[in-house]
């Protein structure tokens, strides 16, 4: 399965994937990397591993739908089955989520529908949480509200900052999100209104 990776900034779950498809985790290939910021390191990143690197400026396009469809004229053109974001930092209009209903995905460093949009582990310190973690979703034309494909608990320390969270939280997401990819890809991922059920066949 061809797929494409949106990426705003670092882009570390950008290279968790490119790593489980080297190692046969992903059975499939990271066809191209396509960021809104023309000094993300995602891009990078994708060069080194000749992977498409592509950058889109936003400036140039009247309105959020106008941009979408230009990323999704290059998605179809490329065939690609799935849209993976990884820290891409724009909500996706109507036109792009249409254009790949149930063929999205996303990971969040919370455990929704607890602490979404932005700063969710700063948010989980401030609020004073015992437990967070993260939690892959498919996206929808929300902010964070798509169906819940994995979850995974991350204890929160006394002594912990938004920092020494994150880099924990960071941990659990570079296995987590690959393993989700990879249901998708093998056809285990069956969604029945906001819940999504894993086939075992």
């Amino acid at each position: 399965m061809r797929l494409a990776v949106l990426a705003s900034g670092y882009g570390s779950n950008l290279q968790a994937i490119i790593d489980a498809v080297g190692n046969g985790k992903i059975k499939g290939r990271v066809e191209i990397v396509i960021s809104d910021n023309a000094d993300a390191y995602a891009l990078e990143r994708a060069g080194r591993h000749d992977i498409a690197a592509v950058h889109i400026d936003p400036r140039r396009f009247s309105d959020r739908e106008d941009y979408d469809r230009a990323i999704l004229t290059l998605l179809q053109g490329k065939n690609i089955g799935l849209v993976v974001l990884a820290g891409y930092m724009r909500l996706l209009s109507p036109v792009l989520v249409e254009g790949f209903r149930g063929k999205i995905m996303n990971i969040h460093p919370s455990l929704l529908p607890s602490f979404p949009g932005l700063d969710g582990v700063q948010q989980a310190i401030d609020y004073g949480v015992k437990v967070s973690g993260c939690t892959v979703h498919f996206v929808d034309e929300g902010l964070d509200t798509g169906p819940i494909i994995l979850q995974e608990a991350v204890p929160v320390y006394d002594h912990d900052t938004a920092d020494s969270l994150q880099e924990r939280i960071h941990e659990v997401e570079h296995r987590l999100y690959p393993r989700a990819i990879q249901l998708f890809i093998a056809g285990k991922l069956n969604l029945e209104g906001r819940r999504c059920f894993q086939n075992e066949a």
